[in-house]
Order: structure tokens, then sequence, then C-alpha cells
């Protein structure tokens, strides 16, 4: 089968960041580069060791989703997105299009939204696809040909979650039920009440 990676860019953006707030990358012009170097390290090391045959990287849009105008409190609890974060997307978007991978983006979906379609669409065609995040929302589209490719760390190896992995994590039946424990137990980040 044709292998497909789809990248949350926004999850790994962060994580990146993060993962070096304590020592920052610090360019010689005085930039944080942290959140650039690790997502470049994310998809290279994904390109060296995965050897997908497509790749796409998503990102979310400032504009307002579905979600916004259904539920006005969606997310309005969320710290405003650090500084070293904004400089760094442009750079991100730069290397990705250096590697002549495809940017995804929609106004008025989130990159989960574009995601979720193409690798549904994509496996209706033969793909298998691998979502690169570690947000927990995409376990509700594994399946036996979409898997969630999650990011390691210094503590933790990178995983791969298909429909076993998924059943045993959330402790459920048929991976149809992720949403139902979602649903019902809500999500801070994102202010939705269980």
């Amino acid at each position: 089968m044709k292998k497909l990676f789809l990248f949350d860019a926004m999850a790994l953006i962060y994580r990146a960041h993060f993962a070096f707030a304590k020592t920052p990358r610090i360019s010689s012009k005085g930039m944080n580069t942290s959140a650039v170097f690790g997502f470049a390290n994310t998809i290279l090391e994904v390109i060296q060791k995965e050897k997908p045959d497509y790749l796409g990287v998503a990102f979310d849009t400032p504009a307002p989703t579905f979600r916004h105008i259904e539920y006005t409190p969606y997310k309005a609890q969320r710290e405003k997105q650090p500084e070293d974060i904004t400089i760094a997307i442009p750079y991100v978007k730069r290397f990705v299009e250096a590697l002549d991978i495809p940017i995804l983006i929609l106004d008025g979906y989130e990159a989960d939204d574009v995601i979720g379609t193409i690798a549904k669409k994509a496996e209706k065609n033969g793909f298998q696809v691998y979502m690169m995040t570690s947000d927990k929302d995409f376990a509700q589209l594994v399946s036996e040909n979409i898997f969630m490719h999650r990011p390691g760390n210094k503590w933790q190896p990178t995983e791969t979650w298909g429909i076993k992995e998924v059943l045993e994590k959330f402790q459920i039946k048929r991976v149809e039920q992720v949403i139902d424990f979602l649903a019902m137990m809500g999500d801070a980040a994102d202010n939705i009440p269980g």
C-alpha cells in the first residue's frame, strides 16, 4: 500500500517549542528557533525512518471555525500563543515548501478536520495513512489503515497507535467509542465541558 503521512503542524510546532523551553535554540540574531528546529527534525526523521510515499502538513488558520460559531466559549480560555511561535510559523512554512511538501489549509476548519477528511478519503483509495500528532482526538479516526503516529520525546519513543492500541488506551471495545469517551470526559484545553 502507498504510505501517506499527514502532520498536524501546530501540535508539532508547540511541542517543539516547549521541548526546548529550558534550553531554547537562539540564532545569532536573537531569534528563538526551537520550534523550527524541532519541527524540521520531526519531518526529516519521518522521511528518513518511515520512507513515506506522500506527505502533507496541515495548518490551522486564524479564521473562526464552525466550532467557534456554534459554541462561543470554544478555546476561549486558552493562553495567547507565545510570540516566539508566531514568529516561527512562517519559517516552518518556508521549510515545508522547500521540501516540496503540500501545505494543507482551509479557512473555517482546523488542521484536525483537514487531516481527518484526507485520511478517510485516502484510505478509501488504497493508502495506509499515518497522522503525526500527539492529540488524543485523532484516536477516533484510527482504523485498519489509519494510524496515529505519536512523536516521542527523551522519555518515550515514538508510538504508532492502531486499533489495538486505541482500544487498550481508552479501555473500550470499538474505536467509535472514542467519541463517546471524549464527550463524557470533556476537554479543558478546548474549554469543552464533559
